[in-house]
This record gives structure tokens, sequence and C-alpha cells, in this order.
């Protein structure tokens, strides 16, 4: 049966009281690809930490709901293990930390959710053998296991990262917070396709992003705009394709208290923050 991810009338704001989110309404069922997009500074970020606990955004008010559990009572570890994934913008290094035994340990504690402390992993033959067929469905060379998590990585090789993880921990529900973001076009291409090969009808998927590139093999069910810490619209893929091409000039106008509240937001603010 099918999960849900509900998100209803959710406040959000910054541990030093700054308001960023302002009532956002979402539902992502499994097997559907949703698309978030909006200028810098809207909210799109902040929705991904508040969903996945982040300790520096608090709730305020709404709730976030897994097919009727309290999200917003769990622990960022307690929301992995139910299912939800979230891969970082910008994610952290790791030294001296491989990425296999990164990935051993978190597939378990993900798949084994009642796994006590010191109880056995993921057998190793076994681990192997899935993290190399899915090395290989990503096309990635197998070096890339050995290496430390994201120490000494490109912009690209992050991104990839995250996406094998992804692949790992086969989530109910994945974040993607702009995994295009510095990547060229070839890189995103792979990316998308990448997620295309790991996402469907088991996995709900929403898509931060700036462009309809990362949504060429990811065609969203579902796009949404969100301005001035709220969704404001709600399209098909052709409005990805329309902000893509034409900006947010025309949701500015259509919306002007968002518009205004965006502004607002954004003062002192640097780019991207939100």
């Amino acid at each position: 049966m099918s999960e849900t991810l509900k998100i209803k009338d959710l406040h959000v704001s910054t541990t030093d009281g700054k308001e960023i989110l302002r009532g956002v309404n979402l539902e992502i069922k499994q097997g559907e690809v949703h698309a978030l997009m909006g200028p810098n500074g809207s909210g799109k970020s902040t929705l991904g930490y508040a969903i996945m606990g982040h300790p520096g955004y608090e709730v305020t008010q709404g709730s976030i709901t897994l097919d009727g559990k309290d999200v917003l009572a769990m622990e960022p570890n307690e929301r992995a293990r139910a299912g939800i994934f979230l891969a970082f913008q910008r994610p952290m290094a790791i030294p001296g930390v491989k990425m296999a035994d990164f990935l051993r340990h978190a597939a378990t504690n993900v798949r084994r959710p009642d796994r006590k402390e010191g109880e056995e992993l993921i057998p190793m033959r076994e681990f192997r053998k899935e993290l190399n067929q899915k090395m290989e469905q990503l096309r990635m060379d197998k070096e890339f296991a050995r290496r430390y998590v994201n120490d000494g990585f490109s912009g690209g090789e992050m991104k990839r990262a995250e996406i094998l993880q992804l692949a790992m921990l086969r989530p109910k529900f994945a974040i993607l917070d702009e995994t295009d973001s510095g990547l060229d076009v070839d890189a995103v291409r792979l990316a998308s396709q990448s997620i295309a090969d790991i996402g469907g009808k088991d996995m709900g998927i929403l898509i931060i992003t700036h462009h309809e590139h990362l949504l060429e093999h990811n065609r969203p069910d579902f796009t949404h705009v969100i301005l001035g810490g709220r969704i404001v619209e709600t399209g098909g893929p052709e409005l990805a394709l329309e902000l893509h091409k034409q900006g947010y000039d025309r949701i500015r106008a259509a919306y002007p208290e968002a518009a205004a509240a965006d502004a607002a937001l954004k003062e002192n603010e640097p780019a991207g923050a939100h």
C-alpha cells in the first residue's frame, strides 16, 4: 500500500526567530515525482531541512506526517529509519571514513531500525554484492567506495555520492536539495538519469531545483512554486519548463503579497541562504 508524506500549514523559523516558511501545504505519495522551484531565498532548502529535523530550524506551527505518524516527534535518525532521505545541497566531508564503511553502517541502521549497538551489520559479502551492483548501475568506478566520504571530492563526485547513498538506503521518500547545483550540463544529465534509475513506484521524490535539466529523466507529476515561504502555485511539467525559460516575473505579478514577503525575507540575507 502506498504511503504518504503530508505537510500541513507548516511554519518554520530559524533559531534566532526569523520566520522563513509561512504555511506550506504539500502531499507526496510513494511513486510520485514532485519538483519544488522558486527564487533564491524563498524557503526551498528550509523545507527540506525542516522535514529532516535540522537543529537550526524550529517548526512553530503545522504538522508533518508519514502515513499518519508524527514526523515532528521523531529525531533525525528516526526519520531516516522511517524512510525519509535528504540529499544535501552542500554535503559534508568525513575524512578517515571510507564510503563503503559509511554506507554499510547507514544501510544496516536504516533497514534494521530495532538493531542495538554492537549487533551484526549487513553481512560483508551481501553488502559488497549490492554495492557493486548499484555502482555499476550508476556507472561509478569501484575505487570510489574506498575513498573517504566527500574528502577531496569534486562537486560532481559529491552529488554522485549522495545518489549512491540514495540507492543503498532505498527510502520511501527522497528530498533532493539542488542536486544539480554547481554541475555542468553533462553531469546534470547523468545525475538525472541516475535518479530515474533508482526511483520507482516505491519511492516518492521531491526535487528542489532551479533548472529543468534535472527533470529531463524525472518528469514531475507536480511542479510547485514557492515564494515568500509559501507554495503559491502548482502545475505539471509544463510549469517547470515555463519557469526555466521565463523566470518568476509572472509568478511575482500574480501573487503580490507573496512577492512582498519574499523581498522582505531576502533583506540582509546572502543569496541562496534558504
